[in-house]
């Protein structure tokens, strides 16, 4: 696309996503970057107004609500060039007939990544602190804790176990070196050399999961990782230790992970569930060494513009005839979120 010329682009996503992920501002510079009419969000391809505007697209700006980009989806998109998708992943969004026919595809999942690692370093300190054991138990009793009770809290040398070096636990790593916490990292696509960079130490799974008082998960939801937290592995995280999960509920075997949270033998801080949301008999809800949240950690309100940025950063090198900063390769859908 050269310099010159204002790519037409169309957005397809649920509008209600539109004013938080381009406020007016963004939407502004978006407009000088592209021929973009911000009145038309399509949710369905095959309602009638889509019709002509697929027509011409050259850029789609995909988000939560974008329906699955199919070969009828495509084929009415003859002028394809792009997708920019203002969300995380496009795993079920696109398909290997987007790439046959040689359309670039961006994601703004890097920026996605901040606050799911930011959660995940305030869960990591609180959790250290015993922080949720300690509430519990001063409303209980409206006492101080003794220094008997307190004698295994703190963040001093604390070791944090991270599986999976994606964007998320890349980022967290960064937010973990400030602080005197012993770091080991289990991923399989990672090298030692590359986790000393990263601030941690390459261990395998099993003896992340032995030696860490608290264990984040980051890996992708792939096949390979489906339930890789199942009953044996959970009985390797030491008594009293801590699971954190902001990745997805399907890479923990839930009944299993139940059993120990109901037992009391371990704690967890759980974003995602499997199911999600749980049912509302599930024992997780009243346990008071289980902190659920309702799938927050991503972004979420005004956390939703830098998805934009991202989004229109991408617009301006795409009109600029630059190559995409966030590109996402058909290879990579093989071992990413």
């Amino acid at each position: 696309m050269p310099s010159a010329h204002l790519p037409r682009a169309v957005f397809a996503m649920d509008p209600v996503h539109l004013p938080l992920l381009f406020p007016e501002p963004l939407m502004a510079r978006l407009r000088q970057t592209a021929q973009i009419d911000p009145t038309l969000v399509v949710r369905d391809f095959t309602a009638p107004a889509a019709a002509p505007a697929l027509a011409r697209a050259e850029v789609l700006v995909t988000g939560w609500g974008c329906p699955r980009l199919d070969t009828d989806t495509l084929a009415a998109a003859p002028n394809l060039r792009a997708v920019l998708h203002a969300a995380g992943s496009v795993r079920s969004l696109v398909g290997d007939t987007l790439w046959q026919r040689g359309v670039a595809v961006s994601s703004a999942v890097t920026g996605n990544a901040v606050p799911v690692a930011e959660y995940t370093l305030a869960m990591i300190l609180l959790a250290g602190k015993d922080t949720f054991t300690h509430r519990e138990r001063y409303r209980a009793t409206h006492t101080y804790p003794t220094t008997a009770e307190t004698a295994a809290t703190g963040n001093l040398g604390r070791r944090v176990g991270v599986i999976g070096a994606s964007r998320v636990g890349r980022r967290l790593l960064e937010l973990l070196r400030p602080y005197d916490f012993e770091v080991l990292l289990h991923d399989p696509y990672v090298d030692a050399v590359e986790a000393a960079a990263l601030g941690a130490r390459l261990v395998s799974l099993e003896d992340l999961l032995s030696h860490s008082d608290i264990v984040s998960l980051h890996a992708p939801d792939i096949p390979e990782t489906q339930r890789m937290l199942d009953r044996g592995r959970l009985a390797l995280i030491r008594d009293g230790g801590v699971l954190i999960n902001t990745s997805r509920g399907a890479l923990v075997d839930h009944d299993a992970l139940t059993d120990e949270l109901v037992a009391g033998r371990l704690s967890a801080i759980l974003d995602v569930t499997d199911p999600e949301p749980l049912p509302a008999d599930s024992p997780l809800y009243r346990l008071p060494n289980v902190y659920l949240t309702p799938h927050i950690a991503g972004s979420l309100g005004n956390e939703l513009e830098r998805l934009g940025r991202i989004v229109v950063d991408e617009l301006e090198r795409l009109a600029a005839g630059l190559p995409l900063a966030h590109e996402v390769r058909h290879a990579d859908l093989a071992r990413v979120a």
